[in-house]
């Protein structure tokens, strides 16, 4: 089955799909080992990958490239990160088109100007709504498959405030979107309002220490949610271990005082499928 049929088709059922980031093949295969559905492909974690900020400095390529080997490194659907199409409307209908024959199997573009910046961060610009709705046109147009879901993304609550943010969101849905994303709710009630208020499919990003608060997933899924990413928290946690296991080398020249957490020599092989390409080798 397409991922694309398969991500709608799991949405049909009324589930609240919770899709961890993934910056690279390996985090895409162990989001699917952990035994989730969808996974999501973090703009903001494929870019400090790089040892850079969330500010716009990957080129389409550099994304494209990294969307392509997690989408390659697992088989659950995965909903892409688009930014804001990386440029003008020409620029969004080659990025829609290349994201869907990476194989993505949802994506979302945002109404942030170019360069864009982390959803988070402070000091944040738009494009007049009237130009992401023509994005929103122009992706739907440059799309092949009618099973992608095309999410739109609205950074307004920041820029120009609540209620300007659930007037675009109904402008996008209007466009074509097939799923809203307002980013950045400062408040549970600002959620709840969401929620009550914009029809249709809804994502949220829900991550510790950001902007918006969190809140369980069962809740989140009976306001109506539909879709949660949580983009950053498997990058975070790497940092913070590979620090711990940097710091033991640094001191005493090896790792061994953290062998226990450390996964093992044949468990790292079995989570990269190594035996089954040896396999394939021999014919």
């Amino acid at each position: 089955m397409k991922s694309t049929k398969k991500l709608r088709d799991l949405l049909a059922l009324g589930e609240c799909l919770v899709a961890p980031g993934a910056y690279d093949g390996l985090t895409a295969r162990l989001v699917e080992l952990a035994g989730f559905s969808a996974v999501y492909a973090s703009g903001g974690a494929i870019a400090r990958s790089a040892a850079l900020p969330d500010i716009g400095l990957l080129s389409f390529s550099e994304v494209l490239e990294r969307v392509e080997k997690i989408v390659d490194g697992c088989a659950l659907p995965v909903i892409a990160d688009a930014d804001t199409g990386f440029g003008g409307t020409a620029n969004v209908a080659r990025t829609v088109r290349a994201f869907e024959r990476a194989g993505v199997a949802a994506l979302h573009l945002e109404d942030q100007s170019f360069p864009k910046r982390c959803g988070h961060l402070d000091d944040k610009s738009l494009i007049d709504s009237a130009q992401m709705c023509s994005k929103i046109r122009v992706a739907r147009q440059a799309l092949d498959d009618p099973d992608l879901l095309l999410i739109a993304r609205t950074d307004a609550i920041a820029v120009e405030g609540f209620e300007a943010a659930l007037e675009r969101a109904q402008r996008y849905i209007d466009a074509g979107a097939d799923m809203i994303f307002v980013e950045a709710p400062e408040t549970v009630e600002q959620i709840r309002q969401i929620a009550a208020r914009i029809p249709g499919p809804k994502l949220i990003n829900m991550f510790h220490g950001g902007k918006t608060p969190m809140m369980p997933a069962a809740e989140l899924a009976a306001l109506g949610y539909q879709l949660i990413i949580i983009p950053s928290d498997l990058q975070r946690a790497a940092i913070h271990a590979t620090q711990q296991v940097l710091a033991q080398i640094r001191s005493t020249g090896d790792s061994s005082a953290l062998a226990s957490r450390l996964t093992s020599f044949k468990e790292r092989e079995e989570i990269v499928r190594t035996r089954h390409y040896l396999e394939l080798d021999r014919g």
